[in-house]
């Protein structure tokens, strides 16, 4: 049997919090996806509608996993295959993006150094829509592969078929029960010195600015669009705003000037050099770290009257 019973899920977790999921597949190509949900099939006929539910879990980057784990079907997505032919890099939605920039690096091929430092999997980045710097994924796609976990049908998107918005994409709202297979990247040639300069610039912006040394989910919410903001908002943080890559309020910003840098639930810890991440001093709680961002989210309201969302996903049991 490929698929596996009691994993503890917290191993997958770049936050190092999790339970265990009662059933896990880990899959490293479409083949193994076939034949592991043809297995779910069978195994799970006569269960419950609620454990028969189906997570995907790549890097664990952006996912908050509850302590109690999860009752259903977790797939672990390491699907690596990466090949390129003529500038249009074909790559398996389970690469880690360092990996990625490694094989752009050592390729000569440009356009992605934005994402120098940026942790998670290809896959999660196309859901997610990733973005650092004024780039993002949508950006470099040409075209995007997945499956219907139901119907075990391949289907393919081009760019403007994925609905990409900000840190949103057709897969992240609407499309939960498809897997990414892999995707076709447009880059370019360009100078391998000059790359792994941007590339490193970006890795040790992160280090300089964001808390690189304890777990996190990385950023927590989403920065906030310009044109959603009231007039009189518009105005008052007007000198605080950014292109990402359009015109946005920095969240950290408003977490700031909000005094919740450094607030602690137990091991959770909103972090003193960068509010928008909570990190996890060691032994946190997935329900400490709920109750966290309920505080932020709560306070940011009562001082601004802007409501602030999540950019994390939630597994929960």
């Amino acid at each position: 049997m490929k698929i596996r019973q009691n994993v503890l899920l917290k191993n997958y977790s770049n936050y190092k919090i999790g339970g265990i999921a009662d059933y896990f597949l880990e899959v490293s190509s479409k083949t193994e996806l076939v034949d592991g949900l043809k297995e779910w099939q069978s195994l799970s006929m006569n269960f419950p509608a609620d454990k028969k539910r189906i997570f995907i879990l790549a890097g664990g980057a952006n996912v908050l996993i509850d302590d109690n784990g999860f009752n259903g079907l977790v797939i672990h997505n390491v699907i690596k295959d990466i090949k390129n032919e003529e500038n249009l890099v074909t790559v398996g939605s389970g690469l880690l993006i360092k990996d990625f920039l490694e094989f752009c690096l050592n390729n000569s091929l440009t356009g992605f150094e934005w994402a120098g430092g940026l942790p998670g999997t290809i896959g999660g980045a196309i859901r997610g829509n990733a973005g650092a710097f004024g780039g993002e994924t949508r950006d470099l796609i040409a075209k995007v592969k997945s499956l219907d976990l139901i119907t075990l049908e391949e289907l393919e998107r081009t760019k403007e078929n994925c609905n990409f918005s900000y840190r949103t994409s057709i897969f992240k709202e609407q499309k939960n029960n498809e897997f990414i297979l892999s995707v076709v990247f447009n880059l370019k040639k360009g100078d391998k010195d000059k790359i792994k300069k941007s590339i490193q610039e970006k890795i040790e912006y992160r280090n300089l600015k964001h808390p690189m040394n304890f777990p996190s989910l990385g950023s927590t919410f989403k920065n906030i669009s310009f044109n959603s903001l009231t007039l009189e908002n518009q105005e008052k943080y007007k000198d605080f705003i950014k292109n990402d890559p359009f015109p946005v309020l920095p969240v950290a910003k408003l977490l700031h000037l909000a005094g919740l840098k450094g607030k602690r639930v137990g091991d959770v810890q909103i972090s003193e050099k960068h509010p928008n991440f909570i990190i996890n001093l060691g032994n946190a709680k997935s329900e400490d770290v709920r109750n966290v961002i309920k505080m932020m989210k709560t306070t940011v309201k009562e001082k601004f009257g802007i409501n602030i969302e999540e950019e994390i996903v939630y597994l929960i049991s």
